[in-house]
């Protein structure tokens, strides 16, 4: 009876809470509306990196050193400043007296590849002023996804190839198929030692419910023009016919991946490692899938010792009503977690 009952007070207060933002939902979007005109697409947020990696360690710094030592620095410090100061001043009026920037992106996607619409902001952002003496780091994580949506994040990383600005692309944890699809057009590609890389294939699933619809007499009709307009469907039967046009589509895809790798990365023995398999980062630097074993961290502060470092984000300006229906998410995520928590509590204690 107790689990009856919570769950009861479970759906009261679910049913409540849903009912109370919709009407916030509804009111706050029909006054939104006479400004929807002159919102913007998002705003970018830089970030000096260099000034970051300073606060870190001024902070450990005053926590683990006396006044003595923390002097002793200090002195040095100053010294060594002085003397680049000086250095940029004798510079003056000869060519290279410009410091080499990076510009560090993110990219962490799914199955859609959603964050192309912040990646292709940043990216144009980055080319309104990058040369070819500076750097780009993209700091990559993805299992891959939909091959016209990938197809496009990476069409995005082309334009930075297209300007003859170097490229790096670091994978701490996962960038596989569409994401390899990315990786790959990297000018040198890092990989943590056990990033998951690889898995160069094609996939098409989806269940079908022509059966279950047959045996309780419930008809399907589809119409449409043009031979293989629709092979597969979720309810409509599967023939021979269109399970052979799926697979020769998905092979034809395959083959564009597989010609994609080898063209950017044309080191790879591509027949081997184009089976769908995935390695860890030191095994995919025996195959040539990667240049070098290392963390995105490493990278970044490597380049903090001797450029300016700028990480660029773009953040897409949401609506009023998706940034509710996410509160509205989150809610009913710590509640459902909080009821089972509890009802497991009662059933196995």
């Amino acid at each position: 009876m107790d689990f009856i009952t919570d769950y009861g007070m479970f759906l009261a207060k679910a049913v409540t809470i849903v009912i109370s933002i919709g009407i916030v939902v509804g009111l706050i979007s029909s006054a939104g509306q006479k400004n929807r005109k002159g919102d913007k697409k998002g705003s970018i947020k830089v970030s000096r990196i260099n000034e970051h990696i300073d606060e870190l360690r001024d902070a450990l710094r005053d926590s683990v050193l006396d006044k003595d030592q923390l002097k002793a620095i200090e002195k040095i410090e100053k010294k060594k400043a002085k003397d680049q100061e000086k250095k940029k001043k004798k510079l003056i009026g000869e060519e290279d007296t410009k410091v080499k920037r990076y510009f560090v992106l993110n990219f962490e996607g799914n199955i859609a590849a959603d964050a192309v619409a912040s990646l292709r902001e940043e990216i144009t952002a980055v080319l309104s002023m990058a040369t070819d003496s500076d750097e780009v780091i993209l700091r990559l994580e993805s299992p891959g996804g939909m091959v016209h949506a990938y197809g496009l994040a990476s069409s995005q990383l082309l334009r930075i190839k297209n300007q003859k600005i170097p490229l790096t692309i670091c994978v701490d944890k996962v960038a596989a198929s569409g994401g390899y699809m990315m990786a790959c057009l990297a000018d040198k590609l890092v990989a943590a030692p056990f990033a998951i890389i690889g898995s160069i294939g094609v996939l098409v699933q989806l269940p079908n419910f022509h059966r279950v619809l047959k045996k309780y007499d419930v008809d399907y009709e589809m119409i449409s023009a043009g031979e293989y307009k629709r092979t597969l469907s979720h309810f409509g039967e599967i023939t021979d016919k269109g399970k052979d046009k799926v697979q020769e589509d998905v092979e034809n895809i395959h083959n564009i991946f597989k010609d994609w790798v080898k063209t950017y990365r044309p080191s790879v023995e591509i027949d081997s490692i184009a089976t769908g398999e995935t390695w860890v980062g030191t095994q995919a630097k025996d195959r040539y899938m990667v240049d070098e074993i290392k963390t995105s961290d490493e990278c970044v502060i490597e380049a903090c010792e001797t450029s300016e470092v700028y990480e660029i984000e773009f953040e897409i300006k949401k609506s009023l009503q998706v940034r509710l229906a996410s509160l509205l998410e989150e809610s009913a995520d710590r509640l459902l977690n909080r009821w089972f928590g509890k009802s497991n509590n009662d059933i196995y204690q």
